[in-house]
């Protein structure tokens, strides 16, 4: 058997490893909340958000500070 170790043994090793394998997968699908949903009807081209929303209205917010701030 692979390393020297017996079936019991290597079978046990490879189902507790596999069995913390989903465990995590199971823990990061928990903790991030993933979109799972798969829309009926593809967007057209440009429709697609992948714009960080909260990036973008810091980003406005800055720029009307700054525009304040000049005047």
């Amino acid at each position: 058997m692979p390393s020297g170790v017996s079936w019991p043994r290597y079978i046990r090793m490879l189902g507790s490893s596999v069995l913390a394998m989903f465990a995590g997968a199971q823990l990061v699908h928990l903790y991030y909340l993933p979109d799972l949903s798969i829309p009926e009807v593809p967007p057209k081209p440009g429709e697609l958000q992948t714009e960080l929303l909260g990036y973008k209205l810091r980003a406005e917010a800055a720029a009307l500070q700054q525009k304040v701030d000049s005047r």
